[in-house]
């Protein structure tokens, strides 16, 4: 069915996979259609699969979750990844982040809310656990990490990229580092829903970004917000 959500869970740990199985099919509009114990099974499952979201962790026996978030997102018509995992340092969560996760989850999160965090990243929006949110604030606004010219460096290839953007093109990439959902940004610049996607879509593929969280990440970079 057009309105069910099919998912891929990858986890090494088998009691994991199956209370996330039997949360996760307890939801009318969620199949969990495949499992992997390890990353290097992701691309096959997703290959037979065609999974709309892929549930990952990060330490895995062989192939990482980062390593195999890159590799899905690198496919034509990927897969959403949706990182769950016990991990919080911002080494993680950025590295997951620019391999093109679409969310960042700590396992403890409770049932309710990762089910709403698939459906949240199905519509679009990412989502970041509390400790993810601090630690990436952490990561991209402390003073001393990267050093100066690095950062200055950083700062100018980010302006040289939103450069591609037209005016209400970067008026969107702004909103969305923001944290602002389609609708919100739709409201208040006076477009239609349809049109912000469509500027959402067009700025994914002008600054080859994979989703929105890589699209605030830029802007931050560029130190617009």
């Amino acid at each position: 069915m057009d309105d069910v959500t099919r998912l891929v869970i990858v986890d090494d740990d088998p009691l994991v996979r199956s209370g996330l199985r039997l949360m996760l099919s307890a939801a009318p509009d969620l199949d969990v259609v495949a499992e992997g114990a390890d990353g290097n099974e992701v691309l096959p499952l997703v290959e037979r699969h065609r999974p709309d979201l892929v549930l990952m962790d990060i330490r895995m026996p062989h192939t990482d979750g980062l390593a195999a978030t890159a590799a899905v997102r690198a496919r034509p018509r990927p897969p959403d990844v949706l990182i769950l995992t016990t991990f919080t340092t911002d080494g993680y969560i950025l590295r997951a982040l620019r391999a093109g996760a679409a969310g960042y989850l700590l396992k403890h999160t409770p049932p309710a809310q990762i089910i709403a965090a698939v459906r949240n990243v199905m519509a679009g929006d990412p989502v970041l656990s509390p400790a993810a949110i601090k630690q990436l604030i952490g990561a991209v606004t402390e003073p001393d990490r990267p050093a100066a010219p690095t950062r200055q460096v950083e700062q100018a290839e980010a302006h040289g990229l939103l450069a591609r953007l037209g005016d209400r093109e970067r008026e969107v990439a702004l909103a969305v580092a923001r944290g602002m959902t389609n609708a919100e940004i739709a409201a208040a610049h006076y477009m239609s829903l349809p049109t912000v996607k469509a500027h959402v879509s067009h700025i994914l593929t002008k600054l080859d970004l994979n989703n929105r969280v890589q699209i605030a990440l830029l802007v931050y970079r560029a130190g617009l917000v």
